[in-house]
């Protein structure tokens, strides 16, 4: 069978209408294959208000990245995933900085519907798309039923998930066709929802006591290869506490996938390091890390007590522009410093130093804001003594890593 006739019979089913005639429609599925990967990166632009002033805005960008470890006979998927999740408030840094990892295992069926314990808050939305059993057409619309897991534990104190139930409303809106020629399914999705809390929660009244809200997404689905490619969200969510307090959180997300290969490997580090010394970029070493591979800038040169880069160690990292626009991955840059000051002002300026090189690689547009993760470790995580210059000298560093 060709390529296109597979294209087609994965995608185009005839079926029955009303008047007995054939008409052609899209069977939606996920596929699963076992050992099959995706990345994507999601960002929440959001409002929060309480009592119906304005309290504060919040970025918040989750990367997530989910492995099929196993495919069962009826085709459900036995995902693993990890989710980073940053939250800026306002922050005084121009970059996203690398927050919180969680882990998440759970069961996909083809349709879409998940299985997950309780001990897991990622994903957020699950049952989100669903899609029937039957050929779509264009203009049709079908119901799911689905339910938003909220993570209350550092708003109130709630140690599970916090689960709202709803029903979604889909219709198969049209067909796109992107530049590279790739069809995708344009899907909006909508749903709206009232939950009242249990009575346990009754016994604290700074607990929820109902919540309602609503969602209006459109899905861009790659029914080719079974996933969504991306899409966008506006929402609104309304929580009402039993001493009286009303917090309400509004705003806009959106999602793609981010396309990237394992970078982790002996032949990418060997690659890079010749790459190295062929510039002759000094104080520059390469090395396989957990998260991916890193290149670690040592004894890197700012103004004093500053985080202004030196002209030198900016044409450095012109150079290692050079290795980077080789891969599509995410990147985390990560300050260190020396033991000197105060913890607070090591972290800080740590913070700032990652900052400031991540701008400079955006800057040569190397990644875009979206893409690039800052992380300050103060002095936690010497590779040398503190208690000579040299030692201090290695100790100064930022490291770029090629996230896997």
């Amino acid at each position: 069978m060709t390529k296109i006739s597979k294209k087609i019979g994965a995608i185009l089913i005839l079926s029955l209408t009303a008047a007995g005639a054939f008409s052609e429609g899209v069977l939606f599925r996920f596929k699963h294959n076992k050992g099959d990967s995706a990345s994507y990166v999601s960002t929440v632009n959001e409002e929060v208000l309480m009592n119906g002033k304005f309290n504060h805005k919040a970025v918040i960008v989750n990367r997530i990245s989910s492995q099929i470890k196993d495919v069962l006979d009826d085709g459900t998927a036995v995902i693993h995933a990890t989710y980073m999740t940053s939250e800026e408030s306002e922050s005084m840094y121009q970059n996203i900085q690398w927050g919180e990892d969680f882990e998440s295992n759970f069961y996909r069926h083809t349709n879409g519907e998940m299985e997950i314990d309780d001990d897991y808050f990622m994903p957020t939305v699950r049952n989100v798309p669903v899609f029937p059993d039957y050929p779509v057409n264009i203009d049709e619309s079908w119901s799911a039923e689905g339910h938003e897991a909220e993570d209350l534990r550092n708003t109130f104190g709630i140690e599970k998930p916090y689960k709202i139930p709803f029903t979604a409303k889909y219709r198969y809106l049209r067909d796109e066709e992107t530049e590279s020629g790739k069809i995708l399914n344009v899907i909006s999705v909508n749903y709206t929802f009232y939950y009242e809390s249990p009575s346990p929660y009754i016994e604290n009244l700074n607990m929820p006591c109902s919540t309602m809200g609503n969602s209006s997404e459109i899905i861009y689905w790659d029914n080719e290869k079974g996933i969504i490619d991306h899409y966008n969200e506006d929402f609104k969510i309304i929580i009402e506490t039993y001493a009286g307090d009303i917090f309400t959180f509004r705003g806009r997300s959106g999602a793609e996938v981010t396309e990237f290969k394992s970078v982790n490997t002996e032949a990418n580090l060997k690659l890079i390091e010749e790459t190295v010394s062929n510039l002759a970029i000094e104080d520059v070493s390469v090395k396989k890390s957990e998260k991916g591979l890193t290149i670690s800038i040592e004894n890197i040169q700012f103004e004093p007590d500053s985080a202004k880069l030196m002209a030198s160690e900016k044409e450095k990292l012109n150079k290692i522009a050079s290795i980077l626009t080789q891969f599509n991955n995410d990147l985390l840059v990560t300050g260190h410093c020396a033991e000197r000051g105060t913890a607070r002002a090591r972290k800080q300026l740590s913070e700032e130093r990652a900052d400031a090189v991540a701008n400079y690689l955006k800057g040569l547009k190397v990644r875009d804001r979206n893409h690039i993760f800052t992380l300050g470790k103060g002095s936690n995580e010497p590779i040398a003594s503190n208690a000579t210059e040299e030692g201090r000298m290695k100790n100064r560093r930022v490291e770029i890593t090629i996230l896997d």
